[in-house]
Formats: structure tokens, sequence, C-alpha cells
């Protein structure tokens, strides 16, 4: 029989990190000149700090220099870390906690996927780092998602088929990525915007025994 694996995003699937990086990278564009918009902004979710900084750059239509882009990218991060010292368990995203122990007593093995730098940190915050089998972060990855990179070096990790895996994502990039892999995709989030996934939830508080069943292919009953 197979066996099934779970990997999960970080921003927005875990913990609301979000609105952090939206705060960060405005004011980051507010020095170039430009107004990051909510929408603009949905359009970084998923993707890796450089890329962002070199997406608003060609939205606001502004060239700076490699030691500016380097800077900004530093300042960044500082700005969107200042938030994430704050942070706590009660950061965690409604279900998910309970949603992930009950994966580990069914014994099924659990990496992160995510382009986030900070991952373990984040993951140390909120009392998770434990719960995981294998961690690829944006320290071990070279290509952003939709590139199916970070889910299949996780599936290596794990010991698992790529098709055997599903995969856990906010972002229409994330949700690209896992399809691109053969994995299942099961975006959390607004389904208008996260259309490719196989399967969407509002939350993990969605997610029945029923469905739970019919991913890993038989019956639960505990």
């Amino acid at each position: 029989m197979n066996k099934k694996a779970f990997i999960f995003d970080l921003d927005g699937v875990i913990v609301d990190t979000a609105h952090f990086h939206f705060k960060a990278w405005k004011k980051t564009a507010e020095e170039l000149g430009f107004d990051l918009t909510e929408e603009l902004n949905e359009k970084l979710k998923g993707v890796s700090r450089i890329d962002s900084l070199q997406k608003i750059l060609d939205w606001a239509k502004v060239s700076i220099s490699k030691e500016q882009f380097d800077n900004l990218t530093c300042e960044k991060n500082e700005d969107y870390l200042a938030y994430v010292r704050q942070m706590t368990k009660d950061d965690v995203l409604p279900g998910v906690s309970a949603f992930i122990e009950r994966l580990k007593k069914l014994g099924y093995p659990i990496a992160l996927g995510s382009a986030s730098k900070n991952a373990k940190h984040i993951l140390e915050r909120v009392d998770l780092l434990g719960m995981f089998d294998a961690i690829v972060d944006g320290n071990s990855v070279t290509k952003a998602k939709p590139d199916p990179e970070v889910f299949l070096n996780a599936a290596k990790l794990l010991k698992v088929d790529p098709v055997d895996c599903v995969v856990f994502e906010d972002s229409v990039a994330g949700i690209q990525a896992a399809n691109i892999a053969n994995m299942t995709s099961i975006g959390i989030g607004d389904k208008s915007i996260l259309s490719e996934a196989d399967h969407c939830f509002k939350d993990f508080t969605e997610i029945n025994t029923d469905f739970l069943s019919q991913l890993i292919g038989k019956t639960i009953t505990n």
C-alpha cells in the first residue's frame, strides 16, 4: 500500500504571517515611490524575497543598483522579523495544530515546503518545530514556486513518491507547483483565487474525518 505524506506551506497556511510580509513590502515600495496594493501583494505570496523585490521594481518602473537592491531586501527582512519576534503559539491558524497532531498520531510523515528563509525560527516561535519530519525552506532551494523544487525535495526527504504527497497551500504559485509535481493540491483560502487546486477549504476547521479518510484511502475511526 502506498504511504501518504503531507507537505505544508508556512505563510498563510500554518501561521498568518502574510500580513507581516505585506506591511514590510508596502514600506519598501513606499521608499521606491510606489503604492503596493493588496491585490498586487497577492502576486508576491509564495515568491522569494529577491523575486518579490524585482516584481515591485518592475511594477514601479524603477531601476536601482545591486547594492541598493541588497540593502532593501535586508531592510524588508528586518522589518518582517520585528513582527515575527512577537509571535506565539496563539498565532497558529485555526485547526492547524489539531490537524497536524492527528496526522502524527496516524503515523504519517510531515514536511514543511516554504519559500521563507525564516521558517525554522517561526516554527520555534509557535512551538511546532518538533512536529515536522523534514523542512525545506528558502535556505535550501534555488527555484521559486511555481517551480516544484521545494515540494520534490520534501518528498525525497520523506522517502515518498510525489504522487503520494498531499500539499497544503494558500498561494496560486504554490498550488501550481504542487500540480506540476503531480501531488494532490489543497488550497487554504479563497476558492475563486485558488481555483487550480484539487480541493479548497477556508481553513483547517473545514477538513473533516470523511475527507481525510478519502485522502489517505482508508477509513479513520479515531
